[in-house]
């Protein structure tokens, strides 16, 4: 159990230093779409080495149409996390972007209590106040001169969240219906083509025979490739409160490393924003992760 646990963390960690490295990038001049492009390509590369020694192990593995249908929605939305979580910290700090990520989920019980999807609870509601003042401390939109961060960074800082949302729910289905590396490749291909046309194509051509080459593929490494497996390995023998949990080291990683590494510093104010936040998400999360008795 504690390696299996080891392993999720060490995912966590590695995302986390994957928002450190490419705030890295864009300080060197590359846009957060070609990073993105780079990290979902080096991950679609690690996956099919994994298929692939999967396939000489003698294990079989086949596609079928569902597995391909939710696949091809995850893929939309790790495409969509990726990018809108590498321009929110283009519009703000890596503390700030990954915290509005894993905050926005969250929102998602706010829209569905006021759609009348889903019957609020007090914990619920007390989790999402929580959260909507975190977020209102750490970007400083209460302040009467400009924030934090701008508007863009809020946006798309929560829009990283919901993407990562719908990554989870096109995974989850999609693991129904064949093996995790599959879905990964389907879903890193699909996020490929989705932002090929958004990129320069010039500046991601360029990569290949940059000094920052070797950046890129870590990058990719850690935030696509070497993370996944040890998340799905791990998963297999973690508790989903446990997962819940140690999931908080994302945020933290990329905090400090935005910290001691990209001198990014927070106010007093912005620290216990975060603290809301991270608290509130966790806590619903392992609530919502109990089986009901």
């Amino acid at each position: 159990m504690f390696s299996a646990t080891a392993l999720v963390i060490a995912a966590a960690f590695q995302w986390g230093l994957a928002g450190g490295l490419a705030s890295l990038l864009m300080s060197r001049g590359w846009s957060p779409e070609v990073i993105s492009f780079w990290r979902i390509l080096v991950g679609l590369g690690c996956m099919a080495i994994w298929l692939a020694i999967i396939r000489l192990q003698g294990r079989g593995f086949s596609f079928n149409r569902r597995l391909v249908l939710w696949s091809l929605i995850a893929g939309l939305g790790v495409a969509g996390n990726f990018t809108f979580y590498f321009i929110s910290i283009s519009e703000g700090s890596v503390a700030v972007a990954v915290t509005l990520m894993y905050s926005a989920p969250v929102f998602v019980y706010l829209v569905s209590f006021i759609a009348g999807v889903e019957r609020p609870t007090p914990v619920k509601l007390v989790s999402i106040a929580l959260v909507i003042g975190g977020v209102v401390l750490l970007t400083g939109i209460y302040r009467t001169q400009a924030g934090a961060v701008s508007t863009l960074g809020i946006a798309t800082g929560l829009l990283s969240g919901l993407s990562y949302a719908l990554f989870i729910f096109g995974f989850k289905y999609a693991g129904s219906y064949g093996p995790a590396p599959s879905v990964l490749a389907i879903a890193f291909a699909t996020g490929t083509l989705i932002l090929l046309p958004l990129i320069d194509l010039g500046q991601a051509v360029a990569v290949t025979v940059s000094a920052d080459v070797a950046w890129f593929i870590l990058l990719g490494l850690l935030g696509a490739g070497l993370s996944f497996y040890c998340y799905i390995t791990g998963l297999r023998h973690t508790l989903p409160t446990t997962a819940s949990i140690v999931a908080m080291v994302e945020p933290v990683t990329a905090a400090l490393f935005g910290l001691f590494v990209l001198s990014e510093a927070l106010d007093l104010p912005q620290v216990a924003g975060m603290v809301l936040i991270l608290s509130a998400v966790t806590g619903l999360s392992v609530l919502q992760s109990r089986p009901s008795s």
